[in-house]
């Protein structure tokens, strides 16, 4: 009888890679995030990209990061973890929610709004902003648990085994 595998994703990795995954849908040129809201018992909830809302054209409306408020993308782009609770089809209190950016103020608003107590991410390149230093301030006062995953697995698709065999 063969052993068992040990080399399997944890939890934790294995939602990121979820995150990840969702991120390819995203249109934007610069930067693809991607979100999955999971439940306690490792249900998938919801996931969520950033994009424009829905019945908003990406071929009408800006993509670019320079110019004013209506020549910019900023004003428009709705980002992945509001997307992630905005299509829940049930309510995400309680869940997890795993981003591959750390969540601007605005999102972090709407994940203590939503109910949501754990925030898994990847990056955190804007630490240093105003905005990331507010979010994380308002995300502490509210006893949600921000979780860095320092080593996250990369999807390789020409590693993946045949399952065929």
């Amino acid at each position: 009888m063969s052993e068992k595998r040990t080399d399997t994703l944890t939890w934790d990795e294995y939602f990121m890679g979820l995150a990840h995954l969702s991120a390819l849908r995203s249109k934007d040129p610069n930067t693809q995030v991607g979100a999955a809201i999971v439940d306690e018992n490792h249900r998938v909830v919801s996931v969520g990209y950033n994009g424009f809302p829905k019945g908003c054209s990406d071929d009408v409306f800006p993509w670019s990061r320079q110019g004013g408020v209506l020549e910019s993308k900023y004003a428009f782009v709705v980002h992945a973890e509001l997307n992630a609770i905005l299509n829940s089809p049930r309510s995400v209190s309680g869940c997890s929610i795993y981003v591959s950016l750390f969540p601007c103020n605005e999102c972090a608003k709407a994940i203590i709004q939503s109910g949501i107590k754990r925030i898994v991410y990847e990056s955190d390149k804007y630490k240093d902003t105003e905005t990331t230093v507010a979010s994380k301030r308002m995300l502490k006062a509210a006893g949600v648990e921000m979780v860095r995953l320092e080593h996250t697995i990369k999807l390789d698709v020409e590693k993946i085994p045949n399952t065929m065999d």
